[in-house]
Parts: structure tokens; sequence; C-alpha cells
């Protein structure tokens, strides 16, 4: 027996299509065939594809924590923000781009920019410079999350010449460390963090 009908599943079921086959394999008769419907019984649930992506942004959004800018410093709170922001989408890398190239209009995301920004403010951050650093960690943050589910063989030092030693070095060094990409994202926020709070003129952790 087919289950009915719900938000619920059909959110589950467009997440599954974005998750198995990428962003642009979302369509509504694409969702209409993954739960055995006819696309008109879909709006009786959602208004469309729009509507789609919001709730997917919502359910993404669900799984990221702010409640470190209540409670610590805005240095601390923004790296483990950029943490638990990482975790939620390596989940669903090919949410990124749909994400990252669609109007936000969900209010759970709204309101996690507006603690960030809040707590960044509150810290001696201008208003526009708050906005400039949430951007500028979240832009790490979703490259990172790219890289980490991206191939092992995308920078392979096999097919580097050995006209480039230097280059064929390093890469096989990290080839033999785990969790490189990781490595990397830690490296990069301690990077932009410590940045950040020189700017900003507080003290170095």
């Amino acid at each position: 027996m087919t289950p009915p009908l719900s938000r619920e599943r059909l959110l589950a079921a467009a997440m599954s299509i974005v998750d198995e086959e990428g962003a642009e394999a979302l369509t509504m008769r694409a969702l209409a065939g993954r739960v055995d419907r006819q696309v008109s019984s879909l709006y009786n649930h959602v208004s469309g594809r729009t509507e789609l992506i919001e709730l997917m942004r919502a359910k993404v959004v669900e799984r990221i924590d702010v409640r470190a800018f209540s409670t610590k410093a805005w240095d601390v709170a923004l790296g483990e923000w950029a943490r638990s922001y990482l975790m939620a989408f390596a989940q669903h890398p090919h949410l990124i781009r749909l994400l990252a190239t669609t109007p936000i209009r969900d209010e759970s995301t709204l309101a996690m920019y507006n603690e960030v920004v809040r707590a960044l403010t509150e810290a001696g951050w201008a208003a526009g410079e708050s906005i400039a650093v949430l951007r500028t960690v979240e832009a790490h943050v979703l490259g990172s999350a790219l890289d980490i589910v991206a191939p092992g063989n995308m920078l392979d030092a096999a097919a580097v010449p050995e006209e480039l030693p230097a280059l064929r070095a390093a890469l096989a060094v990290e080839h033999h460390s785990a969790g490189a990409a990781e490595a990397a994202f830690d490296l990069g926020l301690t990077a932009l963090i410590a940045g950040l709070r020189e700017r900003n003129g507080a003290p170095s952790a």
C-alpha cells in the first residue's frame, strides 16, 4: 500500500532526488514519479519547486547549532558554528549550489543568520562588517563541504609531471594523511578566525 502523501514525505523524496541525482534532477514531475503520484496531487501539499527548496534549506539548518553565540565569545562561537554548518552540508553536498543560488525565504535560516549577526555586532563589529564576516565564514564552510565529499583523486600526485617536484612531493605526503580535507578546513578556519580577531581588535586566543 502506498503511504499517504504529506509535506514531510515530499521533502524526504525531494532530498533523496538531489542527494542521488543532483539539483538539476529535482522537478515536480520527477518528484511525482518518486512518490508514485500525479504531478497535480503534489500541489495540495507544496506550492512548487521554490517552496521545496526552502523546505530543504530549513531541514539542513535544523542541524546547524548556534547556541554558542549566546554563551561564548564571538570567535569561539563562530568556530563552533562553522564546524556544525560543515557537518550539516557535508551530508547533502548536491544541495550547496542549489541553496547558494536561490533567494533565502526560510525563516529558520534568517533566524540563524540573525543570531550570528547579533553576536558579532554586540562584540563590536559594525553592522555591515558583521554580514561580511558571516559571508566569509560561510563561503569557507561551503567550499570545504564540497572538498570533503570530492573524489580522492581530484588532485593526484601520479598525474603531476616530474617537472613539478614540489607539488608531487606535497601531494604524496597528503595522500597518506587521513582526513586531509578536514585538516584543510580546520587550518583555513583557524587562520580565518585569527585574522578576524585581529581586525576586531580582540586579543589572541
